[in-house]
C-alpha cells in the first residue's frame, strides 16, 4: 500500500494497468489483498476513501452560469468584466484555488453516509463507557422536542409569545430542585464543566462577599478529570487528597489538610471507582467546619437519582448532566447541558437569567429586573437560556418517568452494574470489588495480564467483537483501568452477551495470546500508530505521493 507515512490509512491503491481485467489473488494490494475482493470491501462493509480521493480539483459539483458581459439596471444595458462582481465582494474573492476536491451531489451523499455506517452509537449496541451514562435517548423525547412550539422558539422573542417555552425549563427547573433537595438552581450552563465553572465562580462570589480570598480548591483522586481542570481555569491551586484503601476520600487526610487558604472541595459522588462515599456528611461538616464550601460533580447522579438527595448531605453546588441521568443525547446528537442546583448559601451569587412565575406569567430575570432580590449575581454563563431542545428532551423523560420511575432508574442502573461486577470478577481483576456492592459503574484494572498485554490490547479485541470498548486507564488510582457502565437501559441478555464477548478477550489476555497485539482485525481500520498520531499529527490533507517525493 502506497500511504502518507505520517497519516492514517486512506484506501488501497488503484489497479495497475491490467489488473482491473485480471485481478492477482481476488483484489488489489494492501487490505484488498486481505480482504479477497478486488474493490477490499468486506460484503457491505464498504472500503470508503477520502473525499479528496473520490473527486479532483477540476470538478465542481455545482453549475453556474457563465458571467454575463453585460449587466441591465433599470432601462440601460452597462458592459462590464468580471471585476464588477469582485468588487462587490469588498475585496473578499478568492484568489487561488480553495483546495478542495470537487463532487456531484449523489457522491458526497454516499460517502457520508458510508462513513455513518461506520460509527459506532448507542443505538446500534451497549455502549459501556464508564462514567459517562450512555443510555437510551427514548423516542418520545424526540418527538415532544420536536413540536413546533419548542423546536421553532427564537431567544429573542418577546417572553408574552414563548410562555410554553419558559414555563417548561420552570417546571424541569423545579423537578431538578425537587430531586436533588436543593434550594435554587441554574439552568443556562451548557455541559457538565461548564456546570462545574458555574458551580465555583458562585463560590468565589460568596466567599468574596465575606471578605474572603482564598486560593485553594482541593480535589479527591477519584474525582472525575474535569474537576481539576475547571478549579485552575477559574484561577485557583489545586491539591489532591487520597483514596483510601476501600477507593473512597481518605477523611483524615481531607481534615488534615483543610484550612483558611481553601474555598472548596470538588468531590465526585458516586465516585469514579463506583462507589458512593459513605463519609459524605462527614466530609461537608468537615468542610463548612474550616470556612469552604462544598462542590459536588453530579455526573454519575443517575446512580442515586430518587434514592438520595444531594442537598441533606451538605452540598453546596452541583451540576447535573441531562445527556446522563436524562438521557437527552451525547455527541453528535447533542449539544450537552449541565444545570447547576445551589444551598441556600450559593443561591444569591447564582447565574442569570433565570426563570420566574410572577403573578401568574413566567417572566425571564435578567440584569435589568433582577433588582434587589437577585443582585448579588456573579453575572451570566451564556447569552441566551441554555439548552431548549435539551430542556424538552429531559422534561418528556422525567414526567413518563414520574418520581417512583426515577428511583427505579436508579436501582436497575446500580444492578446491572453490580452483574457486571459479579460475572467478570473471576476473569478481571476487581481492585475494590471486596469494598462491598459498586454503584453505576464496574472497574477493573489489568493485574494478571500476561505476555505483556495490556488494557488497550483488550480494548482493541472488544472492537473485534463488536463492542465499542469501555473508559480506559481512569481513574488514575488503578492501574489499567477498565471503567464499565451498562445503565438501566440494557437487558439481561444484553448484558449477558457482552459478558460473554468481554470474558473471551480477557481470558485471551490472562492467556498471553498475541494475536490480541493486532487486534482489531476486522474493523473498518486496523490499529493505528496512536503514539505518532498524538505528537505528529496530520490535520491537512496531502496528496500520497507528492508527501512520498518530499520526503
Amino acid at each position: 500500500m502506497s500511504l502518507n507515512r505520517e497519516g492514517r490509512p486512506t484506501r488501497p491503491n488503484p489497479p495497475r494497468d491490467g489488473e482491473g481485467d485480471q485481478p492477482k489473488g481476488g483484489g488489489r494490494a494492501g487490505e484488498a489483498a486481505e480482504t479477497g475482493t478486488w474493490t477490499g470491501n468486506r460484503a457491505l462493509m464498504l472500503e470508503e476513501p477520502l473525499l479528496f480521493e473520490i473527486g479532483d480539483m477540476e470538478t465542481t459539483g455545482v453549475d453556474f452560469d457563465p458571467v454575463p458581459q453585460e449587466v441591465t439596471i433599470g432601462h440601460r444595458a452597462f458592459e462590464h468584466d468580471e471585476s464588477f462582481y469582485a468588487d462587490r465582494l469588498g475585496g473578499l474573492q478568492r484568489k487561488r484555488p480553495i483546495g478542495l476536491a470537487g463532487l456531484s451531489e449523489p457522491q458526497a451523499v454516499r460517502h457520508y453516509t458510508r462513513l455513518s455506517r461506520q460509527n459506532y452509537a448507542i443505538d446500534l449496541g451497549l455502549f459501556p463507557l464508564g462514567s459517562c451514562t450512555m443510555k437510551h435517548n427514548p423516542r418520545l423525547n424526540e418527538k415532544v422536542a420536536r413540536l413546533p412550539g419548542f423546536a421553532d422558539v427564537h431567544p429573542l422573542q418577546p417572553a408574552d409569545t414563548v410562555q410554553g417555552a419558559l414555563e417548561a425549563i420552570h417546571r424541569l427547573g423545579e423537578w431538578l430542585i425537587r430531586l436533588t433537595g436543593m434550594h435554587s438552581v441554574a439552568m443556562s450552563p451548557k455541559a457538565g464543566a461548564h456546570g462545574e465553572l458555574c458551580g465555583l465562580l458562585a463560590i468565589r462570589s460568596a466567599l468574596e462577599a465575606r471578605g474572603d480570598r482564598r486560593e485553594v480548591v482541593l480535589v479527591p483522586e477519584s474525582a472525575h478529570g474535569t474537576n481539576p481542570a475547571t478549579a485552575a481555569f477559574a484561577g485557583y491551586r489545586v491539591e489532591n487528597i487520597p483514596a483510601n484503601a476501600r477507593g473512597r476520600v481518605d477523611l483524615a487526610a481531607l481534615k488534615a489538610r483543610l484550612g483558611p487558604d481553601v474555598a472548596a472541595l470538588m468531590i465526585t459522588n458516586p465516585n469514579t471507582c463506583g462507589l458512593f462515599e459513605p463519609d459524605m456528611i462527614a466530609i461537608s461538616q468537615a468542610v463548612h467546619a474550616a470556612g469552604g464550601l462544598v462542590y459536588c460533580d453530579g455526573a454519575n447522579f443517575n446512580a442515586i437519582v430518587g434514592r438520595v438527595r444531594p442537598g441533606d448531605l451538605g452540598i453546596d453546588a452541583m451540576h447535573i448532566n441531562l445527556h446522563k441521568t436524562f438521557s437527552t443525547p451525547h455527541g453528535g446528537g447533542g449539544p450537552g447541558s449541565g444545570p447547576v442546583v445551589f444551598s441556600p448559601a450559593l443561591t444569591p451569587f447564582a447565574p442569570l437569567p433565570f426563570v420566574e412565575k410572577q403573578d401568574g406569567n413566567f417572566v425571564l430575570v435578567e440584569e435589568e429586573t433582577a433588582g434587589e432580590h437577585h443582585g448579588s449575581s456573579f453575572g451570566r454563563m451564556v447569552a441566551f437560556h441554555g439548552q431548549m431542545g435539551m430542556f424538552t428532551r429531559a422534561l418528556a423523560y422525567i414526567m413518563s418517568h414520574g418520581g417512583d420511575g426515577l428511583r427505579q432508574v436508579a436501582e436497575d442502573a446500580v444492578l446491572n452494574a453490580n452483574y457486571v461486577l459479579r460475572r467478570l470478577e473471576d476473569v478481571l481483576d476487581a481492585p475494590f470489588g471486596a469494598s462491598g456492592p459498586c454503584m453505576h459503574e464496574a472497574l477493573f484494572s489489568d493485574k494478571g495480564f500476561a505476555g505483556g498485554l495490556t488494557t488497550l490490547d483488550l480494548a482493541k479485541g472488544l472492537i473485534d467483537e463488536g463492542y465499542h470498548p469501555m473508559t480506559m486507564y481512569f481513574p488514575l488510582v488503578v492501574h489499567g483501568a477498565m471503567l464499565v457502565e451498562p445503565t438501566e437501559t440494557e437487558s439481561k441478555q444484553g448484558l449477558d452477551q457482552f459478558v460473554g464477548a468481554l470474558r473471551s478477550v480477557a481470558e485471551r489476555a490472562r492467556a498471553g495470546d498475541q494475536s490480541l497485539k493486532a487486534a482489531p482485525v476486522h474493523a473498518p481500520r486496523r490499529r493505528l500508530d496512536e503514539t505518532l498520531a498524538a505528537r505528529k499529527p496530520v490535520l491537512v490533507y496531502r496528496d500520497p505521493d507528492r508527501a512520498e517525493a518530499a520526503e
